[in-house]
């Protein structure tokens, strides 16, 4: 759970980072280049993909990636890491919700509450640095609406992947609709290609390799393990660990400083996040 929380929470600062080098269409192509083939690679001897579920995991992959994932690239440009990171911890607590919408499984009034809380710690997260000054250049009001769509986006491709994987595994779900997110932004990453000129630095590439490796591959499959050894509300912690690593990462890669508005952003959506998920049950049927 540590590592988990580890890899993941590095997620949006190493996007940052790749985006110093690379425009945020060519970086999220190169990440799922190397995700995909790894993907169908473990689809092997599993469950076949009937064409009759193609369209819908087509919908799925231009959902999560399509519009999900390069959100979130745009949106990390658009703000400091610590920010982006912050706003991207928000994910869980919109699974919650969208289960809730989707699945139509009922939201308590604490689970209400921390949603509420939640979005208050996103607003003063989007103007918490150490000065004005430096929240203005380093977060856009357009950059944080972007990671907040990204969040609602990946939120609800999650719960709409429960139905899909239930039918034909995750594996098979995972690597199809990813596939089909891949082959959807790439005409988008092509026409940024010839509108940006494209460096690819040594750093860059690392970037986009621990991105689709570490992230979307073995990160996944770990989750996939944790989800097999532990309750689902015991797996599910992990979520408040992330956001800790990634604005500590952001603070040493970027120097991003935490001023009162941030402090008591980070907190309010972390009791979001608590309060969201302090009953199990619910917990275990949103996972």
């Amino acid at each position: 759970m540590l590592l988990l929380a580890l890899m993941w929470g590095l997620s949006i600062p190493v996007t940052k980072f790749g985006l110093l080098s690379l425009p945020p269409l060519t970086l999220t192509a190169l990440r799922f280049a190397i995700a995909v083939p790894l993907l169908l690679f473990f689809t092997i001897g599993k469950q076949r993909l009937p064409r009759r579920a193609l369209p819908r995991v087509a919908a799925l992959g231009v959902l999560g990636i399509g519009i999900g994932q390069i959100a979130q690239a745009f949106g990390v440009a658009g703000t400091s890491a610590s920010v982006g990171t912050i706003i991207s911890a928000t994910i869980p607590i919109f699974v919650v919700v969208f289960a809730a919408l989707r699945l139509k499984q009922s939201v308590s009034g604490r689970q209400k509450l921390g949603l509420l809380a939640a979005f208050a710690g996103i607003a003063l997260v989007a103007l918490g640095n150490e000065n004005e000054t430096s929240a203005v250049l380093q977060t856009s009001v357009v950059g944080a609406g972007l990671m907040l769509l990204s969040a609602l986006t990946i939120a609800f491709y999650y719960v709409w992947s429960v139905e899909l994987t239930h039918e034909y595994g995750t594996a098979t779900i995972a690597a199809w609709s990813t596939l089909f997110g891949f082959i959807a932004l790439l005409p988008w990453a092509g026409w940024e290609m010839r509108l940006v000129p494209i460096h690819i630095t040594a750093p860059a590439m690392g970037a986009a390799i621990y991105l689709g490796f570490v992230v979307s591959v073995a990160g996944l499959f770990l989750w996939l393990h944790l989800l097999r050894t532990f309750p689902a509300g015991i797996a599910a912690s992990v979520q408040y660990l992330q956001p800790v690593v990634g604005v500590a990462a952001s603070a040493a890669i970027f120097g991003d400083r935490m001023g009162t508005l941030f402090a008591v952003g980070v907190i309010l959506v972390l009791g979001g996040l608590a309060l969201t998920m302090t009953n199990r049950r619910k917990v275990d049927q949103a996972v």
